[in-house]
């Protein structure tokens, strides 16, 4: 399993979006491009189908922007990969018949591989990745002093 570059652009601005939701401050595209060096335009289209998938809402106005529509414990990473890969990135029992006995065991092994990493992905939010970024930039900053 791979994680694409949608996906990886995604939890950047949505680690960013959880490092201010706590005051309730929105974030302009612009500046989640400029803090995560992300082209403004991709990330406008990616902002825009979490929105249609409840995980971020847009706001207008004057301190208009994007904000996390829930709380950052609250939106699992697997939340984020189905909501832009789509359900159809896992793969279904039932799709295809298998031609023979090996191809069935093969089968049976990738179900396994897939809930795997199904379940490490719920088991891991938005404000889990939030804490590990801090934490590692207070060990960073330790150590340059």
């Amino acid at each position: 399993m791979e994680l694409s570059c949608k996906t990886s652009y995604a939890l950047l601005a949505l680690i960013e979006l959880a490092a201010v939701y706590p005051v309730g401050e929105t974030l302009q595209i612009r500046q989640i491009a400029a803090i995560q060096d992300i082209p403004d335009r991709y990330l406008e289209q990616l902002l825009a189908t979490l929105r249609r998938g409840n995980i971020v809402k847009s706001q207008r106005g004057a301190k208009g922007g994007y904000i996390l529509a829930r709380e950052p414990r609250q939106i699992t990473l697997l939340d984020v990969i189905t909501c832009l890969e789509g359900a159809d990135s896992q793969p279904e029992a039932k799709d295809a018949c298998p031609t023979n006995l090996e191809m069935a065991v093969i089968g049976e092994i990738w179900q396994e591989v897939h809930a795997t990493a199904n379940t490490v992905l719920r088991k891991y939010s938005i404000k889990d990745l939030l804490e590990k970024r801090d934490s590692r930039k207070q060990l960073d900053i330790m150590y340059y002093i």
